[in-house]
């Protein structure tokens, strides 16, 4: 599936739907032009923050005169004691009100706090800020999903009529065999939501068998873990990555496999196996990396590369208002 189809489906779930989604980075250019974008063309209703008189000269420059976006200024926010009040109530003791005051005049606290009160269902930051910036807030505030641990990133490689998931490439280092299983199945959920009947494979330097030591045991009891977890769903392991993707191979180390050869969700055993993984598909294999999307919150807050674009933007402002309508 070409990635143009692939955003064309998902604008049809997401149009008219007037979700709204916090862009905090209002004096970045690349933001305000996609969250004008966005407007335009009627997939959200993008909330920008910075200094409003800043923020509607750049959307003037860009030619949207009167788009009828929301700008706030966290600085001249009518609801501020309020927000610091329910801020302080979420962290229950572990900051003062002074502190409280200081912290949410950060933007991304700020923008999470308007998705927390339900007066967003989304954010996406990241364009100058670092993930750090952008998930702390998140798991602090919004926190993870009833019964999940932790939160974890994914990566969409999208080239032609080919179209996979690859995870974790940008929250845990060195995940256990727990949160493996957990990473699995959020993936899953996260490749649903892209259209994808997932077919899960946890990906090893052995398949079956064919290697041993602790990395090759960790891999195997996630996939135990998973498949104990949600036996509804196609999960395999261990599998090398040739094994996993390609039906040749498949027949050949993986035979009785219901994954093998034909996997469409790779879940690599530590994030240097994923980062690395999908920056050679990217680079060398000329797939389009769409990410990274945040999986795992309560609700969607998605973290850009500083070195986006403004057409990366765009493509995860449509993910996160995609995200928020599964949520709804």
């Amino acid at each position: 599936m070409e990635i143009r189809n692939l955003f064309g489906e998902m604008k049809q779930t997401i149009v008219g739907k007037k979700l709204r989604i916090v862009f905090p980075e209002g004096k970045d250019e690349r933001v305000v032009r996609a969250a004008a974008r966005l407007k335009f063309e009627g997939l959200a209703e993008p909330i920008i923050l910075g200094v409003p008189t800043e923020v509607h000269s750049l959307l003037t420059d860009f030619g949207f005169s009167n788009p009828g976006i929301t700008v706030i200024d966290p600085n001249n926010y009518a609801n501020f004691d309020a927000m610091k009040q329910e801020f302080l109530n979420i962290r229950k003791g572990k900051v003062d009100e002074a502190q409280a005051d200081q912290i949410l005049r950060d933007v991304n606290y700020f923008g999470v706090m308007l998705v927390q009160l339900g007066l967003a269902e989304g954010m996406v930051s990241g364009a100058v800020h670092s993930t750090a910036d952008t998930v702390r807030p998140a798991l602090q505030i919004i926190k993870t999903k009833p019964g999940v641990k932790r939160t974890s990133g994914v990566f969409l490689m999208v080239k032609d009529e080919h179209k996979y998931i690859f995870g974790d490439c940008a929250i845990n280092i060195d995940p256990d065999a727990e949160a493996l299983a957990e990473i699995a199945i959020q993936s899953a959920a996260t490749a649903e939501t892209f259209g994808l009947e997932p077919k899960i494979a946890m990906i090893s330097y052995s398949t079956k068998g064919s290697g041993s030591g602790p990395h090759v045991d960790k891999v195997v009891e996630a996939t135990r873990l998973a498949k104990e977890a949600r036996p509804d769903l196609l999960i395999d392991g261990e599998l090398q990555m040739d094994a996993a993707l390609e039906p040749n191979t498949a027949r050949l180390k993986a035979p009785d496999s219901p994954v093998a050869g034909q996997a469409n969700v790779f879940i690599f055993p530590a994030i240097e196996a994923g980062n690395i993984a999908y920056k050679i598909t990217e680079r060398l294999g000329g797939f389009e990396a769409v990410g990274p999307v945040l999986q795992g919150l309560n609700k969607p807050v998605n973290d850009l590369s500083r070195g986006c674009s403004s057409e990366d933007v765009y493509k995860l402002g449509i993910i996160t208002a995609a995200q928020a309508v599964d949520a709804l």
